[in-house]
């Protein structure tokens, strides 16, 4: 009986311990996210997506006008 408490405890604390390094992690990479300025494929990428949404593209078509768009 006493074992099997122990078991059960340990393993709540291991659990416990898991999750709040988790928790910590992903605050880590959401302040890094909100620091960090869009970068230019970002811009690059809103650019494109704006011409290929005026010229009225659609699947293959869009995909090449993309690739050809942000290779430029």
């Amino acid at each position: 009986m006493r074992t099997s408490f122990g078991r059960m405890a340990a393993f709540a604390f291991i659990a416990m311990l898991f999750s709040v390094s988790l928790a910590i992690a992903g605050e880590k990479d959401k302040e890094k996210e909100g620091d960090r300025p869009a970068g230019a494929q970002q811009n690059k990428m809103k650019v494109c997506n704006a011409e290929a949404a005026k010229k009225n593209l659609k699947g293959d078509e869009r995909r090449a006008f993309m690739s050809s768009c942000l290779k430029g």
